[in-house]
């Protein structure tokens, strides 16, 4: 199979790249990014040799590239998003254009070319806020933040498109992830490095909202799942089951880095907020995936992955980064 990767220089979309390489020897993947702040080729830099990966630079907005790459694939993954929540209620705008328009234009393509597997690459946060129990795949959608709106928006779309035209796609709707690669403006490698620097960490508001933490491997392996056995027209849920307060989290990168409680700076609460994420996993479990990784062991992982690779985090954190941080939360 020849699997179009939109968005595969992004965090999990680069980590997916490598997985399907490394589970399928017959398989080649096509990565389609822009190569916006988030893209990044450093990612992929381990299996840009590999004959069976290539790579095309280009916007899922734009309709003659996309149909170009489409035209020579079998199957498509779409990571490529906006996705950061804190930039979304900065700017919607480009959140809307990338998540809603850049997944119609894909639709279109692969309508038009009989794509037969198309896995879009969706969030909990469709689902808004949960205080007991846990959110399953026919539950309505109730964003609270542009991000989750703009991802429930493109969600629509492609159940419009399998209505009116028949034709009906899979989507995965993933838990918070975290891992290797991860751009650090979200929480988890922001936290990492600024404790590697001995910078204090930005905790929003009692730090008691509530997430369901799944390693970036366990995910990928879920969204293969999803590729290979998956029923078209059908969501699927991927969490990790392993839910914590931000502040059990702090509490845990804290422990990790040998740092104490004065390195936490609480924070004004982020507007709309939502307190508790939790999904019910019990129908990707039944296509055979269930995640692997231990809480403990995979923050132990991330922390030591980012200890290692100072000159991937280090380059990222200066200029424009320095920017976007001072205005996030100098004021706060």
């Amino acid at each position: 199979m020849r699997i179009m990767v939109t968005g595969g220089a992004g965090f999990i979309g680069s980590n997916y790249v490598r997985y399907v390489l490394g589970a399928h020897s017959e398989d080649e993947v096509v990565c389609f990014d822009k190569l916006t702040y988030a893209g990044n080729l450093e990612n992929l830099k381990d299996v840009e040799g590999d004959p069976r990966y290539s790579f095309v630079q280009g916007d899922i907005c734009d309709e003659a590239a996309v149909a170009e790459v489409m035209a020579r694939v079998d199957a498509v993954v779409n990571f490529a998003a906006e996705t950061h929540v804190d930039r979304s209620i900065q700017s919607a705008g480009e959140f809307v254009d990338t998540d809603i328009k850049g997944l119609y234009v894909l639709l279109e393509a692969a309508r038009a070319r009989g794509i037969a597997r198309f896995v879009h690459i969706s969030t909990d946060e469709v689902y808004g806020s949960i205080a007991e129990g846990s959110f399953t795949e026919d539950a309505p959608f109730a964003p609270s933040s542009p991000y989750a709106a703009s991802k429930a928006g493109g969600e629509l779309m492609a159940q419009a498109y399998a209505r009116t035209f028949g034709y009906q796609i899979l989507v995965t709707r993933g838990s918070n992830t975290y891992g290797p690669y991860q751009y650090p403006e979200k929480v988890v490698p922001l936290f990492i490095t600024n404790l590697l620097d001995n910078l204090k960490v930005p905790l929003y508001g009692d730090g008691l909202n509530v997430r369901d933490w799944l390693y970036v491997t366990d995910h990928c392996a879920g969204i293969d799942v999803v590729l290979q056995k998956g029923v078209l027209g059908e969501a699927y849920n991927l969490g990790g089951d392993k839910e914590r307060t931000n502040l059990e989290l702090t509490h845990t990168l804290l422990a990790l880095l040998g740092k104490g409680e004065e390195m936490i700076k609480h924070v004004a609460d982020r507007p709309g907020h939502d307190r508790r994420y939790s999904i019910a996993t019990a129908k990707a479990r039944a296509l055979g995936w269930a995640p692997q990784m231990g809480f403990d062991e995979g923050m132990t992982r991330t922390v030591a992955w980012y200890r290692e690779h100072e000159d991937w985090w280090r380059k990222i954190k200066d200029g424009s980064y320095k920017e976007y941080y001072r205005k996030m939360y100098a004021n706060r």
